[in-house]
C-alpha cells in the first residue's frame, strides 16, 4: 500500500490511540496517552499553529510527527518538527512525508529555523543530515527501576523549608506559575522560553492530564515555593518528572534534590514501578543529582537544527 500523510482527526478514536501508541514504540521513555494528546490538540495556543501529522498505511498510523511555533519564545520564526515512525515500519518513506509536510506548515507561517530532536543512532542521524540538519546539543533520557532499586533516605527538611505538594496550590496556582516561568527561562535549551501568559499557562501546563498535583513535591521556603519537581503519570504504573527546579534565591541548598527524593519516595509507595527523567548533556548538577537518586542513562537523542534561506 501507499504510505500518505494527512491530519491527525481527533474526532476519531483510532487516529488519537494509533498516534499515542507509535509514540509510546518509539519512546518508552517518553509518557504520553490519549488524553494528553487531546488536551495538546484543545489547548495548545493558536499562535503555536500545532499541526499533529499522521503517516498512514493501510489505515494504520505508522507514523507521528508534532509540528509548531516555539510561540512562548521571544525570538519569532522557531518551529519544532518531532518525527517518530513505528519501529517496525521504517523504511516506507513515512518520515522523508512527514519532515516535508511539517516544513511546509511552518514555512508557511514564517518559520526561518527549524529544530528536531532525533535519537542516537546512525540511521536517524543519517536521516536528519540527508535533510539538511546540523547536530547541536544533545540530552540523556534516564530511567530508574523503582519497584526494586533503593532510593536514598528522606531526609527532614532544613529550618525555615517545608514541603508540599503542587495540590496544595489548586486554589491559587500562581505562586506555581511564577516559580516555573522562572526556572524554565533558565533551562538550557536552544530556543528561549518566557512564560508570561498565566491563563495560557493554566490551560496547557496546569491541566495537562499527565501532571499529577499529589505527586509533585515543591520546596516551601517562608511561605514562597522555592522549589519544585513536576511529576508525570499515565496510569499504567510509570511516572516521569517533566521539570525540576529551584528559583535563583534559593540554588545551591540542595532543595531540588530534597524535592525529587520525596516525590519519588510516594510515587513507589503509591505503586509506580518505573521513573523517567531527561537532562541536557550538559547540565552537570542535574545529572549529579539523578545519579545519586539511583537513575541511569536509557537513551541519548541530539538536536538537529535547519536554518531557512
Amino acid at each position: 500500500m501507499t504510505v500518505i500523510v494527512r491530519d491527525l482527526r481527533p474526532e476519531v478514536r483510532a487516529d488519537i490511540e494509533g498516534f499515542a501508541r507509535v509514540r509510546g514504540l518509539a519512546t518508552p521513555f517518553l509518557l504520553m496517552t490519549p488524553e494528553s494528546l487531546m488536551h495538546d490538540l484543545t489547548h495548545m495556543s493558536p499562535e503555536a499553529h500545532y499541526r499533529p501529522l499522521a503517516a498512514v498505511d493501510d489505515g494504520e498510523v505508522i507514523g507521528t510527527a508534532q509540528v509548531h511555533l516555539a510561540h512562548d519564545s521571544p525570538e519569532p520564526g522557531q518551529g519544532n518538527v518531532n518525527v517518530y515512525v513505528h519501529p517496525e515500519r521504517t523504511r516506507r518513506g513515512a518520515g522523508a512525508l512527514l519532515v516535508r509536510a511539517a516544513e511546509e506548515h511552518l514555512t508557511a507561517h514564517g518559520a526561518t529555523r527549524l529544530f528536531t530532536w532525533v535519537l542516537d543512532e546512525p540511521g536517524n542521524r543519517a536521516f536528519a543530515a540527508s535533510h539538511g540538519y546540523e547536530a547541536s546539543r544533545s540530552a540523556h533520557f534516564l530511567r530508574l527501576d523503582l519497584a526494586n532499586s533503593t532510593l536514598p533516605p528522606l531526609r527532614t527538611p532544613p529550618p525555615g523549608v517545608e514541603l508540599r505538594t503542587a495540590a496544595d496550590f489548586a486554589d491559587d496556582p500562581r505562586p506555581m506559575f511564577e516559580l516555573d516561568a522562572e526556572t524554565t527561562s533558565d533551562e538550557p535549551s536552544d530556543i528561549d522560553t518566557e512564560f508570561t501568559d498565566y491563563e495560557a499557562w493554566i490551560e496547557e501546563t496546569w491541566k495537562r492530564p499527565l501532571l499529577d498535583l499529589d505527586l509533585t513535591t515543591v520546596a516551601v521556603v517562608d511561605g514562597r515555593p522555592a522549589a519544585f519537581t513536576a511529576a508525570y503519570t499515565d496510569g499504567t504504573g510509570r511516572y516521569a518528572t517533566a521539570m525540576t527546579g529551584t528559583a535563583r534565591a534559593f540554588r545551591g541548598r540542595g532543595l531540588a534534590k530534597l524535592a525529587k527524593n520525596d516525590s519519588l519516595h510516594r510515587a513507589r509507595a503509591a505503586g509506580y514501578m518505573e521513573a523517567f527523567t531527561g537532562n541536557d548533556a550538559g547540565n552537570g548538577p542535574m545529572l549529579a543529582i539523578n545519579k545519586w537518586l539511583g537513575y541511569e542513562i536509557c537513551a541519548t537523542e541530539v538536536r538537529y537544527v535547519r536554518e531557512l534561506g
